[in-house]
């Protein structure tokens, strides 16, 4: 038996222009509904959620039914929250609030087992199809995909060295820590901030990395598209439910009134 293959990275690197889903929820259900619809990826967030470590792994079973490829966000760049999250059979983890290169090379090293990293081996693993996978530690640093997470101002002004940073596969912009940064929290919107992804995206362009963001509706993530962001979260999966919960009552009320 073979591991599989990360089709999220290979399409990636491909160039491909990959549209996500971010995954906030903790029920193993909705992952699997989802997981169906038809998005190239679905990540499930650690860092904001209330989902821990052992609450990822029924998300990645399920989410297995459907076409999506999976990709974790650790609740930090932690190398034994990465080494664990990998363990558990994700492949591509987003690492957020990394604002140096000495910060994406700690998570590449975490990502890798020796000698380019320091991953502790484990025998028997859901990442290694429980041990049936024979070709697991041969391959297993081919397969893994790091994208980082840049989401300050300080962070920006060292976008190049960040990017540069080998095994970097892709650089993720967070608006809203981004919009905080330049002092304009709650409101990635803003005009600023919108310049400044422009600018960083950009800049990841010529520097040959591709670039990920988070939109939280549809006019959003299509000019996040249009503008060639890679790969693109195009919204949160409480925030549709959420939306159509209370464009239904709405609309219920005003038949009423």
């Amino acid at each position: 038996m073979e591991m599989p293959r990360n089709s999220f990275k290979h399409r990636l690197l491909a160039g491909e222009q990959l549209i996500g889903l971010w995954i906030s929820s903790v029920s193993p259900l909705l992952s699997e509904m989802l997981s169906l619809v038809g998005y190239d990826w679905m990540l499930f967030d650690t860092e904001h959620a209330p989902v821990d470590v052992a609450g990822v792994m029924p998300l990645l079973q399920a989410a297995a039914v459907g076409g999506s490829a999976s990709v974790v966000r650790p609740a930090w760049n932690d190398k034994v929250l990465i080494k664990r999250h990998l363990d558990q059979g994700a492949q591509t983890l987003l690492v957020p609030f990394v604002e140096t290169a000495e910060e994406a090379e700690a998570a590449v090293r975490a990502m890798h087992y020796p000698p380019s990293g320091i991953r502790g081996v484990a025998g028997s693993t859901r990442a290694s199809r429980f041990g049936l996978a024979t070709d697991y530690l041969r391959r297993a640093n081919d397969e893994v995909c790091l994208l980082v997470q840049v989401e300050t101002g300080a962070a920006l002004g060292r976008l190049e060295e960040i990017a540069a940073v080998p095994h970097v596969d892709g650089v993720f912009i967070g608006p809203s820590d981004l919009a905080a940064s330049l002092g304009h929290l709650g409101n990635p919107g803003h005009a600023e901030v919108q310049a400044a992804l422009q600018d960083a995206l950009a800049r990841l362009k010529a520097a040959g990395k591709p670039a990920g963001i988070l939109a939280t509706n549809q006019a959003d993530a299509q000019r996040y598209l249009d503008w060639g962001f890679a790969f693109v979260a195009a919204s949160v999966d409480t925030g549709l439910l959420m939306g159509a919960a209370r464009t239904l009552l709405s609309n219920l009320r005003k038949r009423e009134a």
